[in-house]
């Protein structure tokens, strides 16, 4: 009797029934509904961009999640743009999909709040606004262990690469890292903090920034895979190979990264745990309102990073040799 797609029932008390929804503002879960009818329910996904391999991972662990339960995943793209974004949620909303998994939010973003008003189905991967349902990874706890693992080889002098501070991903890797600075008793100047976009690119230009001159960090965290490689391009212009003059950490492991000339030490991302949480999320939406369930990363160690000792041997040596 609450189901506004078949002709409503005019009994008396479906309208007391119907009455009591409106006060309590119930909205209808669309994708809890068609599991109870034996429906195939879709769910659509939107993230700002697939040529990002994070999030080309993240939509093929949803797809996978959602094909081994019964449902069907579609994919939108936005860029990064919020007037986009609420563009390609409309188009999906339009295409009767029955719930919403966004990979786009923005600490400041409108789509979340009108979806809530709205009562539609819907969660958060990866980023959170905080309030609507999320599963992510838990990035402070994976931006403290980057960071640590640095201290830990002995590294005093190191650059943070973040991602846009309108993500809670770089807000919150870049917090992690420095809860670990703090308990170590290291202070980083301003100019060791960048904070940048999410790709290649972004990573050359800050590379190039932090190897401009003599007063190199012996070591650089970079909020995800991607801007580490651009900092690796911007170093490797210089001369410098990660591992000898200087150490490197990503973060979310993607396939590239053990695969690269000098593998790289990076924070792997549950992308399979992440989906699944989120698919459970999404069935029980209008209980999980303010939920946000964070999976744990994993630190994986390779040749990209170094003990502090290595790398200034080399960093001397590397001085010789420009010198001459």
């Amino acid at each position: 009797m609450l189901d506004e797609r078949i002709p409503p029932t005019k009994s008396a008390a479906a309208e007391r029934v119907r009455a009591a929804a409106d006060r309590l503002g119930y909205r209808r879960n669309t994708f809890a509904s068609s599991l109870r009818r034996g429906a195939a329910a879709t769910v659509g996904v939107l993230v700002p961009r697939l040529s990002d391999t994070v999030m080309a991972l993240m939509f093929e662990a949803i797809e996978r999640t959602a094909r081994r339960q019964g449902y069907f995943a579609v994919v939108g793209t936005c860029g990064d743009d919020p007037n986009d974004e609420r563009a390609a949620a409309e188009t999906l909303l339009d295409r009767g999909i029955d719930g919403l998994i966004l990979a786009t939010a923005r600490m400041d973003d409108a789509l979340p709040t009108s979806l809530r008003d709205r009562g539609i189905p819907h969660v958060l991967v990866l980023r959170t606004d905080r309030i609507s349902p999320s599963s992510l990874g838990d990035d402070e706890t994976g931006g403290y262990l980057a960071a640590r693992h640095l201290i830990d080889l002995g590294h005093r002098d190191i650059a943070l690469v973040n991602g846009p501070e309108f993500t809670s991903t770089g807000v919150d890797r870049h917090a992690g890292a420095q809860r670990a600075l703090r308990e170590a008793g290291i202070s980083i100047p301003p100019e060791r903090v960048l904070w940048t976009g999410y790709g290649v690119d972004a990573g050359v230009d800050v590379g190039r920034q932090l190897f401009a001159g003599d007063e190199r960090p012996t070591a650089v965290f970079a909020a995800n895979d991607n801007l580490a490689v651009g900092v690796i391009n911007a170093g490797s212009a210089l001369g410098l190979t990660p591992g000898r003059e200087y150490s490197i950490v990503g973060y979310n492991d993607i396939p590239l990264a053990s695969r690269l000339p000098i593998p790289l030490t990076s924070v792997r991302t549950p992308f399979d745990q992440i989906a699944a949480r989120a698919i459970e999320l999404l069935l029980d939406g209008e209980k999980r309102t303010g939920t946000v369930q964070r999976t744990l990363p994993t630190l994986i160690p390779r040749a990209s990073t170094a003990r502090l000792e290595a790398v200034e041997v080399s960093r001397h040596g590397a001085s010789s040799t420009f010198e001459h």
